[in-house]
């Protein structure tokens, strides 16, 4: 966990200078951050596309926005980061939801390195072992929201449920997973 926890602090610093008009930390970030963040914008519209134009136009939000990023409260910066990514990308699908989307049969190519596929491994399992302690309602919840880009809202009506509570859930439910995540693995014996 001490190699996470320095990305987070790199993460932390490169955002801080971000918010100096460090154009240069702003370039860095963007190596360090776009496989994964390309990787929520197209999981949410579905499209390489669109996921590029999602992720460059969250880019000139978190350029505009880095002031305001606070570490102690908004916990990992990724978090924050991909939060940002998420909120575009279902901007962009709301936008666009009228109008009749133009598909390609062109072939999705990712192509991370084999070192960031076994980090993503890792993270992934970690996250799953993490959302299998929550609720499977609220695990449910949070895949749909964060994995399906389902809105709050949606997901309100979807449960018949009021969105200040759906709220309450998700802002629970996302505490616990970070607490989780951030804690070190146990030992499985």
């Amino acid at each position: 966990m001490t190699s996470a926890k320095s990305d987070a602090t790199d993460l932390e610093q490169l955002i801080s200078r971000v918010a100096l008009a460090d154009r240069g930390a702003f370039d860095r970030l963007y190596q360090l951050t776009t496989p994964r963040l390309l990787g929520v914008a197209m999981r949410i519209v579905g499209d390489r596309v669109d996921a590029e134009d999602v992720v460059q136009e969250a880019f000139l939000k978190i350029w505009r926005r880095a002031s305001q990023y606070v570490p102690s409260s908004a916990g990992d910066p990724i978090y924050w980061l991909v939060a940002i990514v998420r909120n575009t990308a279902i901007d962009l699908r709301r936008r666009r939801r009228d109008a009749a989307p133009v598909k390609f049969d062109e072939p999705v190519d990712a192509s991370p390195t084999p070192e960031a596929r076994a980090l993503m491994a890792s993270e992934h399992h970690r996250l799953a072992e993490c959302l299998d302690q929550l609720p499977p309602e609220r695990a449910m919840l949070l895949r749909r929201a964060y994995f399906g880009g389902q809105t709050y809202a949606e997901l309100s009506i979807a449960e018949k449920t009021p969105l200040g509570t759906v709220k309450s859930w998700m802002r629970r439910s996302l505490a616990r997973l970070r607490d989780c995540i951030d804690a070190e693995p146990r030992a499985k014996s």
